[in-house]
C-alpha cells in the first residue's frame, strides 16, 4: 500500500511539473510545430510517465526509509513525541508570520526561495527545543499544578504544615548497592517519597548483566534491595520515568533531577556529595550518618574485643568493633585469635573514618 501511494506522489508531481515546464522545453528544444507539442496537457503525459519510471528505481528505498521514520516513532516515548511536535508546531506558526511579510519583496530568491528555508528552519528549531526541554516543561506543569493543590490546600490547613511537606528523596545507584538504604527506610527515618530514576535502574541492570562476577553481584544485591524497599516497607515509592539524554553522566542527571523536582540525593559516594554541595543541591550521605550513630568510645573506658591480626607497627594487634570501627592494640601480637579486656588510651578522628588506640588491660594491671 505505502510503495503505490509513492507512486502516486511521483506520478502527480509529474504530471504538475510537466503541466508547468514541459511547453517550455519544447519551445527551448524548438520543437514548436506541429503546435499540440506545446499543449500543457502533453507535458501533464509525458512528465507522469517519466517521473512514474523514475519511481521504480528509488521507491523501494523511500519505502524502507518511511517505515525506518514510523518504527524509530513508535519507538519514541509519548511524552517525547508531545513536547516535539508542539514545538514543531510552534515553529512553523512562526515561519508563516514571518513569511507572510517576505511574499511583498519583488525579489524571487527572497520571496520564493528564503520562506521554504525559514520553515524548514524554525520547524527543526521548535522542535529541537521542544524534545530537549520537555522534562523542564513537564516540570513547570507539574510545579503550577502542585502549586494550586498547595493554595486550595493552604485554605483548609495550617500554612506551616504545609511548609514543612518532606522532600522526596532520590536514590542513587551506589547507595541502593551498598543496601543499608533499606534498613534505614525501615526504621522511618526518611520521611518522604523515595524516588528512583529510571535511569539509575538502567545502570543497575547494567552492572547486573556485566561478565564480571563481582559486578554482577553488586548489581544484582541492588535490585533485591529495591524490590525489597517497593515491596516489603511501608514507605512511598516512585519509579520516575523521565531522562536527561542531552547529559551523558547518572551523576549529573541525578542532580539535574534533584533541581527540576526539588528533591534530595540521597547517596555515599563521596564525590557526588561534593559536587551537589558545590551546585546547592540537598544531599543526605548514609556514609555521614553511620559515623554519626557510632557508639562513642573515651579514653579510659574498657573494652573487650578479639585481636584478629598483625598491625603495621611492631607488636600491634588489630581488633574491630560491631561497626566496623577499626582498634589498634598496642603488645597486642601475642594476643591474636584471643578475646581480651582492652584500655582505651586515645581516640583519633580522620576522613577514612574513626580509629582507637587502645592496650592489653593485662598490660596495664602488670605495670
Amino acid at each position: 500500500m505505502l510503495k503505490k501511494i509513492v507512486h502516486l506522489f511521483f506520478i502527480i508531481t509529474g504530471g504538475t511539473a510537466g503541466y508547468l515546464y514541459m511547453p517550455d522545453i519544447f519551445m527551448l528544444l524548438g520543437l514548436t510545430e506541429p503546435g499540440w507539442l506545446t499543449s500543457p496537457y502533453l507535458g501533464i503525459v509525458l512528465g507522469a510517465i517519466i517521473l512514474f519510471l523514475i519511481s521504480y528505481w528509488i521507491a523501494d528505498y523511500i519505502v524502507n526509509f518511511l517505515k525506518w521514520i514510523e518504527e524509530a516513532l513508535i519507538k519514541v516515548p509519548v511524552g517525547d513525541l508531545f513536547f516535539g511536535s508542539i514545538g514543531l508546531i510552534i515553529g512553523l506558526v512562526i515561519a508563516y508570520l514571518i513569511n507572510i511579510t517576505l511574499q511583498d519583496i519583488r525579489i524571487q530568491v527572497i520571496s520564493q526561495v528564503l520562506p521554504l528555508f525559514i520553515m524548514i528552519l524554525l520547524g527543526y528549531f521548535g522542535f529541537q527545543v521542544g524534545f530537549r526541554r520537555r522534562e523542564e516543561f513537564v516540570a513547570l506543569l507539574n510545579r503550577k499544578e502542585r502549586e494550586k493543590k498547595r493554595s486550595t490546600s493552604e485554605q483548609q490547613e495550617p500554612e506551616q504544615e504545609t511548609a514543612n511537606a518532606p522532600k522526596p528523596k532520590i536514590l542513587d545507584t551506589s547507595v541502593i548497592i551498598d543496601g543499608r538504604i533499606a534498613d534505614i527506610c525501615q526504621t522511618s527515618f526518611l520521611e518522604g517519597t523515595i524516588v528512583i530514576p529510571q535511569f539509575v535502574l538502567g545502570e543497575l541492570q547494567h552492572i547486573a548483566d556485566s561478565s564480571d562476577a563481582l559486578k554482577r553481584n553488586r548489581g544484582r544485591r541492588g535490585l533485591d534491595v529495591l524490590n525489597k524497599i517497593q515491596k516489603e516497607l511501608p514507605i512511598k515509592v516512585e519509579i520516575y520515568e523521565g531522562d536527561f539524554e542531552d547529559i551523558p553522566e547518572v551523576d549529573s542527571k541525578l542532580i539535574k533531577l534533584a533541581k527540576v523536582i526539588n528533591g534530595i540525593v540521597v547517596t555515599n559516594d563521596f564525590n557526588l556529595n561534593k559536587v551537589c554541595d558545590l551546585q546547592g543541591v540537598s544531599v543526605l550521605n548514609i556514609n555521614d550518618l553511620a559515623n554519626a550513630v557510632k557508639p562513642v568510645v573515651l579514653p579510659g573506658e574498657e573494652l573487650v574485643v578479639q585481636v584478629i591480626k598483625d598491625g603495621k607497627e611492631q607488636n600491634q594487634g588489630i581488633a574491630y568493633l560491631d561497626d566496623g570501627t577499626m582498634i589498634v592494640v598496642e603488645e597486642g601480637r601475642h594476643y591474636i585469635g584471643k578475646s581480651i579486656e582492652v584500655l582505651i588510651t586515645s581516640v583519633l578522628q580522620t576522613s577514612a573514618g574513626r580509629m582507637i588506640f587502645a592496650k592489653p588491660k593485662l598490660l596495664e594491671k602488670a605495670l
